[in-house]
């Protein structure tokens, strides 16, 4: 058994209003108190637009919904002249527990650099927020570099910015496999996911090594999730478009329904 608590994220990624992100929130937790699922053995969070961000905190406020939320990105700075960026301060205002950081889009349609993305996980933690970071390779990485090379070394820049102590989450997301509805063999992505696991013993000890949740992502759907979480170094999911189909995402969520024993 693994001493770390499941972690199943849905990213919303530029979907859904504030009104729609109530309705999707509530019929989540409605139907997984409905199957009765138990969020001490898999924590469930989702990350909104930031539009939606203060609905979802009045929502889950207000609701008492054992449902965690958090951002897209996070700018580097804290406050200033960056217009359309989103203050870590900002964040922390809303409860946001939870930041995505590195997304592969973010890298490649607004050319996130490493050392960017280890600036915004620095910012993460002034703020008391957990960062996400995500680590992936492209098909050609794959052929150039090999399996886990180009997320390691993604992986080595950013935990430059952690603040020694404070918790991080950290997403292999196969470039390759997101959106294209084939995903990593559980095998393919636990061999990445040992890899990574030992850049964080080496970088921040092994204790915290241990405790460090590592999440899978790209193509995750309810007939997949299983085999993910068998493995050893595999504790979650970060989930793409299945988790904006809310039967789909919710069965994901009670993964351990479909594990067995």
């Amino acid at each position: 058994m693994k001493a770390r608590t499941p972690f199943i994220a849905g990213n919303w990624k530029m979907n859904l209003d504030h009104l729609q992100s109530i309705a999707f929130v509530q019929k989540l937790a409605w139907t997984l108190s409905d199957a009765r699922h138990d969020f001490a053995t898999a924590e469930v969070a989702v990350f909104p637009p930031f539009t939606d961000l203060r609905s979802v905190q009045t929502l889950v406020n207000a609701d008492d919904l054992p449902i965690a939320y958090g951002g897209q990105d996070i700018s580097e700075h804290d406050n200033g002249a960056y217009t359309g960026e989103i203050s870590g301060a900002f964040l922390k205002a809303l409860d946001t527990k939870y930041v995505v950081i590195g997304h592969s889009e973010r890298r490649q349609y607004h050319g996130e650099t490493d050392e960017q993305i280890a600036g915004k996980v620095a910012a993460a933690h002034r703020h008391g927020i957990i960062p996400v970071i995500c680590v992936g390779e492209t098909a050609e990485d794959l052929e150039t570099h090999g399996p886990s090379a180009v997320p390691v070394a993604q992986l080595r820049v950013a935990l430059g910015g952690a603040l020694k102590g404070s918790d991080v989450v950290v997403a292999y997301e196969p470039v390759w496999a997101i959106g294209s509805g084939q995903a990593a063999t559980s095998d393919q992505a636990q061999q990445v996911c040992a890899a990574l696991r030992v850049v964080i013993a080496e970088l921040l000890g092994d204790d915290v090594a241990q405790a460090t949740r590592i999440l899978y992502g790209g193509s995750v759907k309810s007939s997949n999730i299983a085999g993910f979480m068998r493995e050893t170094d595999i504790d979650g999911a970060l989930v793409g478009g299945a988790s904006l189909q809310l039967e789909e995402f919710a069965s994901i969520v009670r993964f351990q329904k479909h594990v067995g024993t």
